[in-house]
């Protein structure tokens, strides 16, 4: 397993994992999808790790660094779109991916890193397992209606 920032030549394993993620929610793809993924990766302060094997993209999750005001302008960061093919769950890759951007985190300097995710008990469990705390603070989303 070699694990990695994702590049734009990625953009079909990465199209596949949020696939998966999503479900049968929209993802960007095609030419927008393209554009839409290199913005991404051209982001300041935004990257994509991944774990790779036999040449195929199977996990990745994305961090966001964001400027600061308070913790003396220290960053905190802000992960998402994590996600692991199926046939390759529960084999420590994820663990990989997620340690990969905790340092990456860490070097920048944040003060915290902060996720969201669903309400099944073994998400919540892979994440607390990784030292993040789900009764600190209470998460909460707006989506906005589609039409």
């Amino acid at each position: 397993m070699h694990y990695r920032t994702l590049c734009p030549d990625d953009f079909d394993d990465a199209l596949a994992l949020y696939r998966e993620l999503t479900g049968s929610r929209p993802v960007a793809d095609g030419n927008l999808g393209r554009d839409r993924f290199r913005q991404i990766l051209e982001r300041d302060g935004t990257a994509i790790h991944g774990a790779e094997t036999d040449g195929r993209i199977v996990s990745m999750a994305t961090l966001h660094l964001m400027p600061n005001m308070t913790y003396g302008g220290r960053p905190y960061a802000l992960v998402e779109n994590v996600v692991t093919l199926t046939a390759y769950q529960g084999q420590g890759i994820g663990r990989g991916v997620m340690n990969a951007l905790i340092d990456r985190a860490w070097a920048a300097d944040a003060y915290k890193i902060m996720l969201l995710t669903g309400r099944r008990a073994e998400a919540r469990g892979f994440y607390e397992k990784l030292g993040f705390d789900g009764d600190e603070k209470h998460g909460m989303i707006l989506r906005r209606a589609i039409s």
